[in-house]
């Protein structure tokens, strides 16, 4: 089943890959309620009717989708529409759930260096670590974050990379190839937040 989805990325540098995840969402794309190429520029406008403006799009949404970019926190937006994806707003006695959440990296200079680094553990598993200052602190604080832990190896203690986090990291051409899968397990985990320690400020 499709999901209504928000986009949340830094404007300057992913707009690419914006516009191919809107793209690869296929006939899903009219489910998206974010910004596209021909959305108007805000730029001049003042910050509560740009707040207004985001608030009413993520409302409708069940789904946010951050881009993880190597500048992302020069934006002034992200954190916030994170932030706000996490309440659950009343409007109209009607009240929202919280979104679901799925980080997708952006690919740069031809790959994840920039951001994966890999280890090999002593039993011969393949570890997998982020560099968090790339991330505003509500990103990395939703990540490995299920409790009781769910673990891919409960030997070397991995976690699962969809289910072991609220929000997940995912490479942009996995994402890509399959983006339903990704999105329908961040809405299931919204509808299980019980199983997670969610950080919900910045």
């Amino acid at each position: 089943m499709a999901r209504k989805t928000f986009i949340s990325y830094k404007y300057s540098e992913a707009q690419r890959l914006r516009d191919d995840i809107i793209e690869a969402l296929g006939d899903d794309a009219k489910y998206y309620n974010g910004e596209t190429s021909d959305s108007p520029d805000l730029t001049d406008t003042s910050t509560e009717n740009i707040k207004k403006h985001l608030k009413d799009m993520i409302y409708e949404t069940s789904v946010t989708i951050v881009i993880i970019s190597p500048h992302m926190k020069e934006s002034k937006w992200i954190d916030w529409e994170i932030e706000y994806s996490l309440k659950e707003i009343v409007r109209n006695d009607r009240t929202s759930r919280i979104n679901g959440i799925v980080g997708v990296i952006m690919k740069y200079n031809d790959g994840y260096n920039w951001f994966i680094t890999k280890n090999v553990q002593s039993d011969g598993h393949e570890t997998i670590n982020y560099n968090n200052e790339y991330l505003y602190p509500i990103i990395y604080n939703n990540h490995y974050n299920s409790n009781p832990p769910i673990y891919y190896c409960k030997t070397c203690k991995s976690f699962d990379q969809l289910d072991g986090s609220y929000i997940s990291y995912i490479k942009e051409e996995d994402f890509l190839n399959d983006p339903q899968k990704y999105i329908e397990n961040a809405y299931n985990k919204s509808k299980n937040t019980d199983n997670y320690d969610i950080t919900k400020t910045r």
